[in-house]
């Protein structure tokens, strides 16, 4: 299933630029190493595919309802079976805390609002939906943060692993994904986001979040294309792990390193 969004003229490197990159070159290709990239699946919770307290809210937020239900929870589900295949470890990231009283949490989910969330760590409502839950064997952290390596030891986790790559799904696309993308940058791992294995609570949100973490933090890619990255690297029979580098300075990061053996 592709997102309406996308137009299908164009494709990641030139798709979601924002202002800053508009003009910028075409990044070069993306090879993925299956053994160094990991698959992370942000916060897909019963918690938010549940209805809101009146039918009202309901209603508003029936949009994403449609998107979750028919595009992003499906497409997700195809890019975990796809990753299992090509030995990708799978990570799964959940909000919840640790205390029953929930003062185990960060201050922004302490504030009042959408973002008040006292989700202690065994609740129903806290568990990744039913669709896509973790084996036995995956790794899944529980943050009381938006982003998942501010509140977790999931930095350690994938150094430990020799994980160099990232590919990034969930929700919401400007909030936990979006925090744990820049994090995931400041760290320096290469990150892509898979466009049509997120949602935010709306498409101009969605969008214009993608548009601005694009090219800089990461790479915004369709899901079909992130698993051609995994054959390019097949059929040279390398290893490859893609970074930010300066095209020539003083330019901000847009390029792709070449291959590492």
């Amino acid at each position: 299933m592709h997102s309406d969004r996308f137009d299908k003229n164009q494709n990641w490197k030139t798709a979601f630029r924002s202002f800053y990159y508009l003009n910028a070159e075409e990044p070069e290709d993306i090879n993925l190493d299956p053994e160094k990239t990991a698959l992370l699946v942000i916060d897909v919770q019963n918690t938010y595919m549940e209805e809101k307290d009146t039918s009202e809210e309901t209603k508003r937020w029936q949009p994403f309802y449609s998107r979750m239900n028919q595009i992003v929870i499906p497409n997700i589900s195809d890019l975990i079976r796809e990753c299992r295949k090509r030995g990708v470890e799978v990570i799964f990231a959940r909000i919840a805390c640790h205390k029953q009283d929930g003062r185990d949490r960060s201050l922004s989910q302490k504030k009042p609002g959408f973002n008040y969330l006292l989700i202690p760590k065994n609740a129903h409502e806290g568990q990744i939906v039913s669709e896509l839950a973790p084996t036995e064997d995956d790794i899944v952290v529980i943050k009381t943060t938006d982003s998942a390596l501010t509140g977790t030891n999931l930095r350690l986790m994938l150094r430990n692993m020799g994980i160099s790559d990232v590919i990034a799904t969930g929700i919401f696309t400007d909030q936990c994904v979006s925090s744990t993308v820049r994090s995931l940058a400041d760290e320096s791992f290469g990150v892509v986001v898979v466009e049509d294995c997120c949602a935010a609570a709306t498409d101009e949100l969605h969008q214009h979040e993608l548009e601005i973490i694009n090219m800089i933090y990461c790479h915004v890619v369709q899901k079909e294309e992130v698993l051609s990255f995994f054959q390019s690297c097949w059929s040279a029979g390398i290893s490859a792990i893609h970074r930010f580098v300066p095209a020539r300075a003083p330019r901000w990061p847009c390029k792709l390193l070449s291959v590492r053996q």
